[in-house]
């Protein structure tokens, strides 16, 4: 039992796209960022990407030309837009939350892209 409730992932061919969400379930005070995380087998959980609270958005490097984040502030979610995907971004995908005081994470999302 988690505060932060993910969906959208699956099973995509090589190139096409996905929209993760994920969403406060209970009342968090002052999120200040959120953002999406994920961990590959036998890899470490890395940056996605994050955003701010104000918009300001934060991505990985080598992601940054086919995602996309986004936040509806009033609602509390997070959103991931992932296109032209790539069997190396096959992953368990993690929603995450922080403010003062906490740093909340999702259960988890797989996606997997095959060839």
């Amino acid at each position: 039992q988690v505060p932060l409730v993910e969906s959208g992932g699956g099973l995509v061919q090589a190139g096409g796209s996905l929209r993760l969400s994920c969403a406060a379930s209970g009342t968090i005070f002052s999120i200040n960022v959120m953002g999406w995380y994920r961990q590959a087998p036998g890899k470490q959980r890395e940056l996605v990407a994050t955003i701010t609270r104000g918009g300001d958005a934060n991505y990985a490097e080598s992601l940054k030309d086919r995602f996309t984040i986004s936040r509806q502030n009033a609602k509390s979610t997070v959103y991931l837009q992932m296109n032209n995907l790539k069997p190396e971004d096959t992953a368990v995908y993690y929603c995450n939350a922080y403010g003062p005081g906490f740093d909340y994470w999702g259960q988890g999302t797989q996606v997997t892209v095959s060839s």
